[in-house]
């Protein structure tokens, strides 16, 4: 019997399914590959001797998919998202490029992003924090500053309406944030590393949380690299979007903003209307 739903959880090769009637299954899918993500609608075959269980043998088409690559591998994030949730915190300390390198995959999925500064509470590294995220927030991202410990209210008219999935280094405090926003999530927490300067990673798999009959948030495990080697120099390019429009306006029609004479990229650098560290982070993520 073939039935539809959606892919709210996924552990390994093993998903966990919302059919449309409202119960919830497992499903595994043919052969040797997963390509699925949290955020899939998905096609299953009910297995006969146990309808706990089904097959799945297809998804029906993305609005979206957000993943990150490298050489060798791809790593499915979230499917049919319509907003990037980056979450950073006052402490640990976080990578303003791994910000930029998933904005990038954002931008090049339609996706909108939102940055969210957690633990403000904290205020040692609260300056700190606002002086990296300034470039992002000129380029007219929001950015939410709250303390999830304490109150996540700030968050909310941001998900309203949205299927939103929650990217960030370990550390950060995604898990509180989403016990705070869904307060049954259960979702662990556990004491940053001080010695390391880096979060344990508390959330080992996606999954996909109901807010309301429009909204949804996707809590996904924790990161220390976002890799894009699956887009062009050119489509990094365009998820600059500071960048866009001007770069009809260099000289030569494949600079590549690094030396070349007439580069309209680097003299809006010098004048100050681009921020140089985003064209640090260009020239690094182009590079590969």
């Amino acid at each position: 019997m073939k039935v539809h739903g959606t892919l709210v959880a996924a552990f390994g090769r093993h998903y966990e399914i919302e059919l449309d009637e409202g119960r919830r299954i497992t499903g595994i899918p043919l052969g040797k590959k997963s390509p699925y993500a949290c955020g899939d609608r998905v096609d299953l075959e009910l297995a006969t001797a146990d309808p706990t269980r089904a097959q799945i043998v297809g998804h029906a088409p993305r609005r979206s998919l957000l993943y990150r690559s490298d050489a060798y591998r791809q790593k499915l994030i979230a499917a049919n998202a319509t907003q990037l949730v980056l979450v950073v915190a006052t402490e640990p300390g976080f990578t303003d490029e791994l910000l930029s390198r998933a904005l990038v995959a954002a931008e090049h999925e339609g996706l909108r992003s939102v940055i969210v500064l957690n633990k403000c509470d904290l205020a040692a590294g609260l300056a700190a924090a606002r002086a990296a995220l300034a470039p992002f927030a000129a380029l007219g991202y929001p950015v939410v500053e709250l303390a999830a410990k304490r109150d996540a209210t700030p968050l909310r008219p941001q998900l309203a309406g949205q299927s939103s999935v929650l990217v960030g280094q370990s550390g950060m405090g995604k898990s509180t944030l989403i016990n705070a926003i869904v307060p049954d999530a259960a979702a662990a927490t556990r004491e940053i590393s001080t010695a390391l300067d880096s979060g344990k990673h508390t959330t080992t798999h996606a999954r996909l949380y109901r807010l309301d009959g429009d909204s949804a948030i996707i809590d996904s495990p924790g990161l220390q690299e976002f890799g894009l080697a699956h887009l062009s120099r050119g489509e990094i390019e365009m998820g600059f979007r500071e960048f866009r429009p001007l770069l009809t306006q260099c000289r030569f029609r494949d600079c590549r903003h690094e030396n070349e004479p007439g580069c309209a990229i680097r003299a809006a650098v010098a004048a100050g209307d681009i921020h140089p560290r985003r064209l640090e982070h260009f020239l690094r993520v182009a590079a590969k």
